[in-house]
């Protein structure tokens, strides 16, 4: 026994609140399956969430991995949405987990979640403000201030 539950009861346990937030499409092609390289590569250059990290540039790198691989009959939106959580790690990852079950239907969905998470609109104003505000002081060269 488990915490008062026979292994027979933990077998039937539900699998009920433990879907992920990204349904993957149903692929219908014969024989198709993701290929170790192609993982490794998505993973040798994650996003974790840190506030200097671009999303856009991820976003970016992801499409051009990604663009590199044709399957026959397999949408390369599906091939995207599968292979992206595989690109996360640390806090980024966090956010993907904690996502509604089943509520990121589309890769376009995916993409808008992503950035409007680690890239809001409040972030381009704070950076606009910042830029309208830059001021070089007499001592210092246009290098230095801009630093």
């Amino acid at each position: 026994m488990v915490d008062n539950c026979t292994m027979a009861q933990l077998l039937e346990a539900p699998t009920e609140g433990y879907e992920d937030a990204i349904v993957v499409p149903e692929i219908t092609a014969d024989n198709f399956e993701l290929k170790h390289g192609l993982l490794t590569l998505v993973q040798n250059k994650q996003f974790f969430g840190h506030d200097k990290e671009d999303p856009h540039a991820h976003i970016r790198y992801f499409n051009k991995i990604t663009s590199t691989m044709k399957f026959p009959n397999v949408p390369s939106t599906s091939v995207k949405i599968m292979l992206f959580p595989f690109s996360l790690e640390g806090v980024a990852r966090i956010w993907l987990e904690k996502e509604p079950a089943r509520s990121i239907l589309t890769w376009d969905d995916l993409v808008l979640k992503f950035i409007n998470k680690f890239f809001p609109p409040s972030k381009t104003t704070n950076l606009r403000n910042e830029i309208t505000r830059f001021q070089q002081r007499f001592d210092e060269t246009f290098y230095e201030a801009w630093d």
